[in-house]
């Protein structure tokens, strides 16, 4: 009898080009798969809950595999975590009905983008976060993102070029929080356009810079012009926070 396993890992992702396997780097899907086959002997395919573009980290990544034998499931993380680089770790081990897709029975996702200000750049935070030394208007920033909720057309919030012609998304939570020099801009929605995050994050940057005013984001994402958005913000700042596999778990703000 076939075994369908689900693997929850978290990866820093400034030494990978992205979770899926390319030809000009180091992808968290190779290390996954040379991971797998150091501790059953035989190497595996591997299916991602999503891709990630280069530099952009997760604090929890939803991967499946068939392992090609039985082992005792409380062994699997640790004996992965033994095999991998420290930048990727398995938090948890399950298995799952034989065919469940961790992309398509994915029912939200949530992203945190990362902010911090204040004049002086920290060490530690160094490719983790955005810095911004002039300072961040949090509360603006926040009700500004209240106006991503609901269903809308995105495709302004896309990156130029991308073929995607369903540009409709639904979002359910959006909001921007402060706790000390650290300002996040969590979202959770339905799907995401190619660099959506990272776009909404930039506008939300230019809100806060008097660059954008608020009450134009309305009609910004009806008009649908990336150029009116802010930039696209640097993939350091970018997590995958969270897959949503269950409906009543996905948090909703109110429209």
């Amino acid at each position: 009898m076939s075994q369908k396993l689900l693997l929850k890992i978290r990866y820093n992702g400034a030494a990978f080009v992205g979770w899926q396997v390319q030809k000009n780097g180091k992808a968290v899907q190779e290390q996954m798969q040379d991971a797998i086959e150091a501790i059953y002997g035989t190497r595996v395919g591997v299916t991602g809950c999503s891709r990630t573009d280069s530099g952009v980290h997760a604090m929890e990544y939803c991967l499946c595999f068939d392992p090609p034998r039985a082992m005792e499931m409380k062994r699997i993380p640790f004996a992965l975590n033994s095999v991998l680089p420290d930048s990727i770790s398995v938090l948890s081990c399950q298995e799952v009905p034989a065919d469940f897709h961790p992309r398509y029975h994915a029912v939200a996702k949530e992203y945190i983008y990362r902010f911090y200000d204040g004049f002086a750049p920290d060490p530690f935070k160094n490719g983790l976060a955005f810095h911004e030394r002039k300072g961040l208007d949090a509360g603006l920033m926040d009700r500004a993102a209240k106006h991503f909720l609901g269903t809308h057309d995105f495709k302004a919030f896309m990156s130029t070029g991308s073929k995607i012609e369903d540009t409709v998304r639904t979002i359910y939570y959006s909001k921007v929080e402060r706790v000390g020099n650290d300002v996040t801009f969590r979202v959770v929605g339905d799907g995401f356009l190619y660099n959506m995050v990272r776009i909404m994050a930039g506008t939300l940057l230019f809100v806060s810079m008097g660059r954008i005013p608020e009450e134009a984001l309305p009609a910004i994402i009806e008009q649908g012009d990336r150029a009116a958005c802010g930039k696209t913000m640097p993939a350091y700042g970018l997590y995958l926070n969270k897959v949503y596999y269950d409906r009543e778990e996905v948090p909703h703000e109110r429209t």
